[in-house]
């Protein structure tokens, strides 16, 4: 009696979750690169911003790798200056660049916009040639590092010394920055298999969100 109870409450959970999930769907604001494209027609150059990790790169496997060195089985890799010092000059040749970020970046290239790199990594760099060369951007801005400070929101900050009007990120910190910056937040999706876990809830905050970016 109590394995049918059991099953009956774990079988009207997923049902819950699955019909919770379908409700989500429905209420996200999908947009394709053609969206933002006609959005833009008309519109003079702007300054455009875009997070790094999982928005333009899949930079799973270097954080793989200094999980597994530095801290196994935690996070604590994330805050150690060794392991920032190889991520940001070596590791990054095993990062693949996102086939949505280079349809982007294209879009925003030929509308003349000059495009920012903003990170919450910590600064140790070769960065900025390797974003210059992945995605053929000649005289690239150097990319910002805000680092991490608990409860802060550091990006805010540099999107509007920049006068960004635009922000592409894929965790919720990049659309609260964009947002409390005051300028359009678009979200892309975090690649499943990304070592960032738990992957965020796409269109939670009633941001646009790119068809298919996670790849």
């Amino acid at each position: 009696m109590y394995k049918r109870i059991a099953f009956i409450i774990a079988f009207i959970c997923v049902v819950w979750v699955n019909y919770a999930c379908v409700g989500q769907e429905e209420n996200i604001r999908w947009v394709t690169l053609k969206d933002i494209a006609r959005s833009l027609e008309n519109q003079p150059p702007m300054n455009v911003g875009f997070d790094i990790d999982d928005t333009v790169l899949f930079s799973s496997p270097g954080y793989y790798y200094g999980r597994q060195k530095y801290s196994p089985g935690n996070k604590a890799f994330a805050i150690m200056e060794e392991f920032w010092n190889e991520m940001n000059n070596g590791l990054d040749q095993f990062s693949l660049p996102k086939e949505c970020a280079q349809k982007l970046i294209e879009l925003h290239k030929k509308r003349g916009d000059s495009i920012y790199f903003i990170t919450a990594r910590t600064k140790t760099e070769s960065v900025t040639e390797l974003l210059e060369k992945t995605f053929d951007l000649g005289n690239l801005n150097k990319v910002i590092f805000t680092g991490i400070k608990l409860g802060e929101n550091l990006k805010i900050k540099p999107i509007k010394e920049n006068k960004i009007q635009i922000f592409y990120g894929d965790a919720d910190s990049d659309i609260e920055a964009a947002f409390e910056a005051g300028i359009r937040a678009i979200r892309i999706m975090r690649a499943v298999n990304s070592t960032n876990k738990p992957l965020p809830h796409n269109g939670i905050f009633g941001e646009e969100v790119l068809v298919n970016s996670e790849y």
